[in-house]
């Protein structure tokens, strides 16, 4: 239909024009992205068998829908990215507040123009674009900002008695009519004030001040939720809770894949930073494995959730840190190396909650531990566990691999990595620690040499991890030595040999 020679009712009428609830134009163009296989939620990654299937079937069944789910799981976007489900552009009533249907208006001011200029009536073509609307719960939002008040204002100027209908301000809710409208955290909002939100989910009337107007809205309405909210701090109402006819549980990526094409897409890096910055799809899994080490850690509150902003941010920051080491070397190009990780941990502090047990610990030692744990499971991924190289009792030791390099810091060796290290120095320190470029050679002998540094630069701090050898950050530096060394320099008492099992360090 070419909407811009449609200018009145009358024109409106001769297209053939139909009208259709907004859930039922939603319903009709999900239809046909069906059919045509084509994703109605673009870029939602790790919900294909779960929250899409899910609110598929609502929105087929025109239901209001509230997800509920853990911060960062992209609740709003799913909401957000309804409006493409919605027609490119419907006819309006020039100038009424409500996004008045020319066919059927609801409003005292479009009844009376129709009645006044008939088929004359002028309309305006709305985009989808405008036809979503969101509110924030908060504990300060009120009926009136909602559903709406008298205006004495509005009263005085046009001479009006308050009884006079003409005088109600509307709220944000039937200025949305006919339009997507979102209600973020709702277990936020006062119960009296959900309460006001009955009649409309149930029977599409409003109440102001004594008026009782029959309008006939017509709301998609999302509503999204925190299940700590929903079951400590706030609750939804019971009746209000029923009225929302489809309830959908969202969740963090189940998969690490899944998180990484989430960072990957999300993550802002511009072309300066590609260009300069080389990020190897190691550095990217341990990222990702801190998410996921603190969703599960024992410091972290789990009700709280562990939003994938923390992964978006500390893939951000990784490539800054190496960026600026980049730059205070004036080297061209360089890659993020383990050791840049440490730029990631104000990406950690400031997007975690900690329990008490954390508390105690302290939010910069909980973060250096959860990248500590990250280090140590995806390590295994790449090079034999160390823990299956102990003896056991009754069985054949296991060829240790690792001993040459043990050894090596074993006869008192260190190796000092300041942060801000220049690539080639840095290489040649790795390549002094004995048995470590042949040991990662042994499994990954196709690799170049920025490939080979790295993971050379992953046995050491995988090893660490492990409790091998001795690992520390001090003054701007990481400094590896051997264990039994760091552990008598940090505490002066004499070690009888009973103090060490034998066992773990073979």
């Amino acid at each position: 239909m070419d909407t811009s020679k449609i200018k009145t009712l009358g024109e409106l009428k001769k297209s053939g024009y139909i009208s259709k609830s907004i859930k039922d134009e939603i319903r009709d163009n999900l239809i046909e992205k069906i059919r045509k296989k084509e994703s109605p939620f673009p870029g939602i990654i790790g919900y294909e068998d779960t929250v899409i299937p899910d609110t598929e079937r609502a929105l087929l069944s025109r239901h209001n829908i509230l997800y509920l789910g853990l911060r960062g799981q992209a609740k709003t976007r799913m909401a957000r990215q309804m409006t493409a489900l919605l027609d490119e552009y419907i006819p309006i009533i020039a100038g009424s507040e409500i996004n008045d249907d020319p066919l059927y208006p609801i409003s005292h001011y479009a009844v009376n123009l129709i009645k006044e200029q008939g088929d004359n009536t002028p309309i305006e073509w709305l985009h989808r674009s405008e036809r979503y609307a969101e509110k924030l719960a908060t504990p300060d939002v009120s009926v009136a900002d909602l559903i709406g008040d008298i205006d004495p204002i509005k009263a005085a100027n046009l001479k009006l008695s308050f009884a006079d209908e003409r005088v109600l301000h509307y709220g944000i809710i039937p200025r949305s009519n006919r339009c997507i409208f979102v209600i973020n955290e709702l277990p936020d909002l006062q119960a009296r004030i959900q309460v006001s939100l009955f009649n409309i989910l149930e029977e599409g009337d409003l109440q102001i001040r004594g008026f009782k107007l029959r309008l006939s809205l017509n709301v998609m309405f999302v509503f999204t939720a925190n299940p700590e909210d929903y079951t400590n701090r706030g609750s939804i109402v019971t009746p209000l809770k029923d009225r929302i006819e489809s309830q959908i549980l969202t969740h963090y990526p189940r998969l690490l894949e899944n998180a990484l094409l989430i960072t990957e897409q999300e993550a802002n890096i511009n072309k300066v930073q590609q260009q300069k910055v080389e990020i190897s799809d190691l550095v990217k899994r341990l990222i990702e494995q801190v998410a996921f080490e603190a969703r599960e850690s024992e410091l972290v509150d789990k009700k709280s959730g562990v939003s994938a902003r923390l992964t978006i941010a500390a893939y951000e920051n990784a490539i800054s840190a190496a960026e600026r080491r980049a730059l205070i070397n004036n080297e061209k190009t360089t890659q993020v190396w383990l050791a840049d990780l440490n730029g990631i941990v104000p990406s950690i502090t400031g997007k975690i909650e900690l329990v008490y047990e954390g508390e105690q610990e302290g939010p910069l030692q909980v973060a250096y531990k959860l990248l500590d744990k990250a280090i140590r499971t995806q390590f295994v991924q790449y090079f034999p566990n160390p823990d299956t190289l102990k003896k056991r009792k009754g069985k054949e030791p296991v060829e240790n691999p690792y001993k040459a390099i043990t050894n090596w810091f074993d006869a008192g060796n260190t190796l000092p990595i300041f942060l801000e290290t220049k690539d080639t120095d840095k290489i040649q320190l790795l390549y002094t620690v004995s048995g470590l470029h042949a040991l990662v050679k042994k499994y990954y002998h196709t690799a170049n040499e920025k490939e080979t540094a790295l993971l050379m630069e992953l046995v050491l701090h995988g090893l660490a991890s492990f409790s091998l050898i001795s690992k520390k950050m001090i003054d701007g530096k990481i400094e590896f030595k051997d264990l039994m060394g760091s552990m008598l320099n940090m505490d002066s008492r004499h070690f009888s040999e009973e103090d060490f099992n034998e066992e773990d360090f073979n």
